[in-house]
């Protein structure tokens, strides 16, 4: 930092200033001490300024299973939040949401040095007691239990899950088949109990859920199960994926979507809309979970306490897939 003061003409607390980003430095002034910066290859040490302020400007993000669109959404908008406020992201993949798996996560945060950590596992079981949280370290939850203390973001499944039953059951279905997520989902879990609840507060006949794992192959064998018997006439489907799988499967024999069947799917993938017919879907935000997980993080780093953050809701978009049905 003295070279570059000294290469740029100005104060060493100016070239600090620059370098951290606090305090007035006119446009002029920060051009010039840029360019020295340059052409001196300066860059500021992060390990250095972690060790004299304390802080490493890093979250670490521990996440299970990558492959869902929800997932996708919510680490790209930790990602660009982070960025936004000057932290870095360190992502630790566990590949099951089991405790012990979790926790050996956070030992290896620990070795990486991260200011605090963002946990995205889809697992009703997982919650404070399960896993030893590193002391002192913030910690914020998404998409799991809320039985702990902890800060936590999620969609407000339930909503969701009410509103494509209530869809269907509007138009004239006398009840709706599910097809559900894996019963480890704590967010699979809270679509099926609201889709039973809708159903049974209706009056409706409350079908047997059949249960897939988020995959376009599991829904289509969850749609051979349920085409051959007339009866079922609509379909909610835990995602989109396994809603094209169902799709899919009804089509396959020549049962017309929407005309024998109505179809709803959940996510709102935007290639959704592209489908023939297209998918009828309840649109979640995770690009709003992810930045406000992230905003909780950084409240607690700044010594706030944290705001309980309200269930983020979701709309349901109405396409060619559903239609009352035939008399």
């Amino acid at each position: 930092m003295e070279d570059v003061a000294r290469e740029a003409g100005v104060s060493g607390q100016t070239v600090s200033r620059v370098v951290n980003a606090r305090g007035y430095v006119g446009a002029a002034t920060r051009t010039r001490v840029e360019a020295a910066m340059q052409r001196l290859g300066y860059r500021p040490n992060s390990a250095a300024r972690a060790l004299r302020s304390g802080r490493f400007r890093a979250i670490g993000v521990v996440m299970f299973s990558f492959s869902s669109y929800g997932n996708q959404r919510t680490l790209d908008a930790i990602a660009v939040r982070a960025a936004q406020a000057g932290y870095a992201l360190t992502l630790i993949p566990v590949e099951s949401n089991a405790s012990e798996t979790v926790a050996g996560a956070f030992r290896r945060l620990e070795e990486h040095a991260v200011d605090g950590i963002v946990i995205v596992i889809e697992a009703h079981q997982l919650d404070e007691s399960d896993v030893e949280i590193p002391s002192g370290v913030p910690v914020v939850f998404v998409d799991s239990s809320r039985a702990g203390s902890r800060p936590f973001v999620d969609t407000d499944q339930a909503q969701g899950a009410r509103l494509a039953t209530e869809h269907l059951l509007d138009l004239g279905h006398e009840t709706v088949w599910h097809v559900a997520g894996p019963a480890r989902s704590y967010s699979a879990e809270r679509r099926r109990q609201s889709w039973h609840d809708t159903l049974q507060d209706r009056g409706c006949l409350v079908p047997e859920a059949l249960v897939g794992d988020w995959s376009a192959e599991s829904g289509y064998r969850a749609g051979v199960r349920l085409r051959d018997e007339p009866e079922v006439t609509a379909v909610f489907a835990a995602n989109d994926q396994m809603a094209i799988g169902v799709l899919r499967a009804f089509r396959e024999i020549g049962r017309d979507v929407p005309g024998d069947v109505s179809i709803v799917g959940f996510d709102g993938l935007p290639d959704a809309a592209q489908l023939w017919p297209p998918l009828t879907t309840v649109q979640q935000h995770p690009e709003r979970v992810g930045a406000a997980a992230v905003d909780l993080l950084l409240a607690e780093l700044g010594g706030d306490a944290p705001a309980p953050v309200p269930l983020i809701g979701t709309e349901l978009v109405i396409r060619e897939s559903t239609a009352p049905p035939r008399r």
